[in-house]
């Protein structure tokens, strides 16, 4: 059983792990002035000394109304902290609120059955969450067109939601079919309708890599703030993808280990592939994650080079990493009109900068760590120099051309 706390013991317990885990000074202010201010005073107004879960409940209901406020939520997230705490004896990062796609109605429960079926089939979870998305949307548009009942579907309706997805049509197309399938063969509808989509086919469209000149690349790093531990650390990684060419994904797991300080390389096993690549050391670089580590990075066992700036000082994540630089390119004054602008845009620009240089494909595909050349190529597109070279003259046209049957070609 554990020993009660009083609600100033248990907050001086949340101070105090805060400032273990170096949460700024301002953020812990910001948690004691709700707890002396609101909580507090409403337990003593009810005389409570001890503080449970089923107290906050109590404050939140008598005081939280149904349009919550910045201040409110405050309360509402100072309050989890406690509940958390007490609990626990520790408190996570945040809170967030998975996502629930319920598949409600008969068409839903058969599509539940589906799933199901998925998992008897040891389908991964990712599979089948993402066979939920789908099937979710597709009952979405059902119900617009408001059809309830399986046997009202036909096979004008499973086309026409496909050709309305923009995103993953692959993954839609593959849960649609399995789903009409499994139905079929449980002798759940009479039709066949996976034939509609049998033969599916959409156009994809070839998408040019988005890049940046030289000059834009330096002003993108030029703009950084490296006054503070966050600037210290964006400009690192801002290096890392433009001078090296590196994913999120590879910049996010870079450790102490990958990085050979007395041969200048770096040497690590890409996210994407698993193919080991061995990179230079360049000067700049390393003297960037140099200042970051000195001046920048919290104290941390992580063996991750790269923390968020804010308490518990986890290591980032490949989406966290894609935003800041994102963020950097975007307030760089540099335009973006019509261009990604995240670490894969610098990935590119810098295989642009090698094509320029009249560098080598297999040159080129070792530097950015692809399998084969035939990835590599794909980078020939936005080579325009070279691709005006192997341009054809358009021969004359004689005179003879437009003068044949008395000039008929102009009438």
């Amino acid at each position: 059983m554990k020993q009660l706390q009083t609600v100033q013991e248990l907050v001086d317990g949340c101070v105090h792990f805060f400032e273990q885990q170096f949460y700024s000074p301002k953020r812990i202010e910001r948690y004691r002035f709700l707890w002396k201010n609101k909580l507090i005073p409403f337990m003593v107004q009810k005389s409570i000394l001890y503080y449970d879960p089923s107290v906050g409940e109590e404050y939140i209901r008598y005081n939280i109304g149904g349009s919550i406020l910045p201040i409110e939520r405050d309360i509402i997230r100072s309050i989890k902290v406690l509940n958390e705490f007490q609990e626990k004896g520790t408190i996570r990062r945040a809170y967030r609120k998975p996502i629930t796609r319920e598949l409600s109605g008969e068409i839903g429960c058969l599509m539940n059955r589906y799933l199901l079926h998925l998992e008897c089939l040891r389908r991964s979870k990712i599979t089948i969450s993402a066979h939920r998305l789908f099937l979710s949307r597709f009952l979405f548009y059902l119900k617009n067109k408001q059809i309830s009942n399986i046997e009202e579907i036909i096979e004008g309706h499973i086309s026409s939601f496909v050709s309305t997805q923009t995103k993953n049509q692959i993954g839609v197309v593959s849960a649609i079919r399995l789903f009409f399938r499994f139905l079929f063969e449980e002798r759940i509808i009479k039709l066949d309708l996976t034939t509609v989509i049998q033969h599916y086919k959409w156009v994809r469209r070839a998408k040019l890599p988005s890049v940046y000149t030289a000059k834009e690349v330096f002003q993108i790093e030029s703009s950084i703030n490296r006054d503070n531990a966050t600037g210290k650390r964006d400009y690192a990684m801002t290096l890392l993808a433009s001078r090296l060419g590196l994913r999120a994904s590879d910049i996010a797991r870079l450790t102490f280990r990958n990085i050979d300080w007395e041969n200048s390389t770096i040497k690590l096993s890409q996210f994407k592939t698993g193919q080991v690549i061995d990179l230079p050391l360049l000067a700049d670089v390393g003297e960037a994650i140099i200042d970051y580590l000195k001046y920048g990075r919290k104290k941390s066992a992580s063996p991750y080079i790269f923390l968020y700036t804010r308490a518990p000082f986890t290591a980032m994540t490949n989406g966290s990493i894609s935003c800041a630089l994102g963020l950097i390119v975007g307030s760089s004054g540099v335009d973006t009109t019509a261009r990604r602008h995240g670490p894969h845009a610098m990935r590119h620009s810098l295989a642009s900068r090698f094509l320029e240089n009249q560098v080598s494909l297999p040159v080129i595909s070792e530097a950015l760590g692809h399998q084969s050349t035939t990835n590599t190529m794909s980078y020939l597109r936005i080579d325009v120099e070279s691709l005006r070279q192997c341009a054809l003259n358009v021969p004359l046209v004689e005179p003879s051309f437009y003068e044949q049957e008395g000039g008929t070609f102009y009438e």
